[in-house]
């Protein structure tokens, strides 16, 4: 879909919309559905080539609509009320056209402390069930989780809202920053000797800072030989699995207890949509299920989602993105993204006065001046003050290194290397700018 297709099917959905409020109180306000009523009537795979736009929306009515509580219909008097207005609506298209993200909360770190608090209900109630007079005080104060000193600030945050200790592992850069078996066996003997309950390592693959990816293939069989959940944070690499060269790096996901990935990073799905996959869901219900009367309904033991749940309409904007790309649409998408990585990866290594810091595997290239940390941090705020292009930063083995991440949908060839020729001559000022 093209700027031009955008404003004409724009235009249709704010009628289609429009419509739709016009007329809900003749619709039923409540379905007559079972849950699991979609599996019927939609593929068990997204398509290998685009739908549509016409039949997309044809299937509004046909699939989506009849599963749907209608919580704006003047018929509903259930829970409280869920906010909607025209002037609503507009801000949010522009809000998701904008696609501004708040870093600090939300999605993957939501996924991460879910997964945590989950483990150690279930780390809890083992315990308890060989050792009922055991307080249970006395257990979580004992507890220990473990990450990736690479791993995203999220998960250090995860343990401290869940009241336990958690552990970084080192890395380095001849391990290409992963989390090694043997490393991660070390320190659990060692803290099981101290008297300490290991129960919970939270794997990464693609680190925020590197994209480098955890051993899972050695990490998973220690974790589930010592009864540790594993989790997986794949929220930014996750997206790439759906290429079958690209799947090799999701070995070792059979011994995972929960997985997550965030649509919203590489799969064209706008802000916010994140999935979380896990192994044993009762693991996941035990820990955090309430029974309030007014939550309950005829269908919650199903272990089907039911379709008045808000994921539903996260889905949707997956369902959309699915159909309209197909499943190759997207993976030329991911695939071209890679493409520009390796083009920006291969000018740096042309380049002498530069290095690359880290593996390039995906969309992230990792590179510095070779020089001191000053140098390289001297050259980002010049970088990032001309306003022209923008990069953040990492920390590698006590370098300061700039990161280089393909985002935008619209990048192409053309603006990777505009962006060089700034970056390198900002470099050349910076370098004369050094005393001689």
């Amino acid at each position: 879909m093209d700027t031009t297709e955008f404003r004409r099917r724009g235009k249709e959905m704010v009628d289609l919309i429009a419509d739709y409020l016009e007329n809900i109180e003749q619709r039923t306000v409540y379905p007559d559905v079972e849950p699991g009523y979609l599996r019927s009537l939609i593929p068990e795979e997204a398509p290998e080539d685009p739908d549509t736009y016409e039949d997309v929306v044809k299937d509004i009515e046909r699939v989506i609509m009849p599963g749907v509580t209608h919580w704006h219909s003047p018929y509903f008097y259930a829970y409280f009320p869920t906010a909607n207005s025209f002037p609503a609506m507009l801000a949010d298209m522009l809000s998701g056209a904008i696609g501004c993200i708040g870093f600090s909360w939300g999605t993957a770190s939501e996924a991460t402390l879910v997964a945590l608090l989950a483990a150690r209900c279930r780390a809890v109630r083992m315990i308890l069930a060989s050792d009922p007079q055991r307080p249970e005080t006395g257990i979580t104060s004992k507890l220990v989780a473990y990450s990736s000193d690479q791993a995203h600030c999220s998960v250090e945050r995860a343990g401290m809202i869940a009241g336990v200790r958690m552990k970084k592992i080192p890395t380095d850069q001849s391990d290409k920053y992963a989390v090694q078996g043997e490393t991660l066996r070390r320190m659990i003997q060692e803290d099981k000797a101290a008297g300490l309950i290991p129960f919970y390592f939270c794997a990464t693959l693609g680190t925020t800072p590197s994209c480098a990816f955890d051993h899972i293939t050695e990490l998973g069989p220690i974790c589930n030989a010592e009864k540790i959940w594993m989790h997986i944070d794949a929220a930014y690499a996750g997206s790439s699995f759906i290429c079958p060269e690209f799947r090799p790096l999701l070995n070792g996901i059979e011994f995972a207890d929960s997985f997550n990935f965030n649509a919203h990073k590489w799969l064209l799905v706008n802000f916010d949509c994140s999935t979380m996959w896990v192994k044993k869901r009762s693991d996941l219900i035990g820990a955090f299920k309430m029974d309030p009367l007014y939550l309950k309904h005829d269908h919650q033991e199903s272990g089907r989602y039911f379709c008045t749940d808000n994921s539903l309409f996260r889905s949707l904007k997956m369902w959309f993105v699915f159909r309209m790309y197909g499943l190759k649409g997207l993976q030329d998408y991911i695939r071209k993204h890679v493409e520009l990585a390796k083009e920006f990866e291969s000018l740096v290594r042309a380049d002498q006065r530069f290095e690359i810091s880290a593996d390039v595997v995906l969309g992230l290239v990792c590179f510095r001046l070779k020089g001191s940390n000053e140098v390289n941090e001297t050259l980002l705020k010049r970088i990032n003050n001309g306003r022209k292009i923008h990069l953040v930063p990492c920390l590698l083995s006590g370098q300061f290194v700039l990161r280089f991440a393909l985002c935008a949908r619209t990048t192409e060839s053309r603006h990777i290397r505009e962006a060089w020729r700034l970056i390198t001559q900002l470099a050349e000022e910076v370098m004369q700018e050094l005393p001689h």
